[in-house]
């Protein structure tokens, strides 16, 4: 009885040593954030230097680009469509990143972003959505807005009442 004991106890002993030496794995957060800020930075200079084939690989395959105009809401598929004319003049578009804030989930399979970009339209807010892809961060959701001075809201709701109103009258049965 006592070598069952004992061997009881030497077994025990030996699964909770072996639990203890499992290390955990630990996300540095803040180097994680770097390598997603550097995957955005990457992403916007293949806009720019017009490398079709590394912009929609820095995607995933169901991902989802918002541009600036109302409709444009794409599929990743109907995003490269739209993209593949301006990439094939040599240069598609170049937005800089001046100022970018990232949050990390808690899983640490999924980040989100937003940021302010220096754009040819001038400043311009890009947020969306990263999300881990065999160890890569990948974009799976991206918005682009128009910033609009708070000062100039009212000129531009001129400028746009006449397109808003169309487009809004196909979501309204009358």
């Amino acid at each position: 009885m006592k070598k069952v004991l004992y061997l009881i106890l030497i077994s025990f002993t030996v699964l909770v040593g072996c639990k203890n030496n499992e290390k955990a794995v630990v996300v540095d957060k803040e180097v994680e954030k770097e390598v997603i800020c550097d995957k955005l930075d990457k992403w916007h200079e293949n806009a720019a230097k017009a490398d079709y084939e590394a912009y929609f690989n820095g995607m995933t395959t169901d991902g989802v680009f918002i541009g600036t105009d109302v409709t444009e809401n794409w599929t990743i598929d109907e995003f490269k469509s739209f993209s593949k004319p301006h990439f094939d003049k040599g240069k598609a578009w170049s937005f800089k990143a001046v100022d970018r804030n990232i949050y990390i989930y808690e899983n640490n399979e999924l980040a989100w972003f937003d940021e302010v970009l220096d754009t040819w339209m001038g400043v311009c807010r890009g947020s969306g959505v990263v999300k881990k892809v065999n160890s890569q961060w990948k974009i799976q959701h991206y918005v682009l807005s128009l910033t609009i001075p708070n000062d100039n809201i009212n000129n531009v709701i001129k400028i746009n009442k006449k397109k808003d109103s169309l487009f809004l009258k196909k979501f309204f049965i009358h």
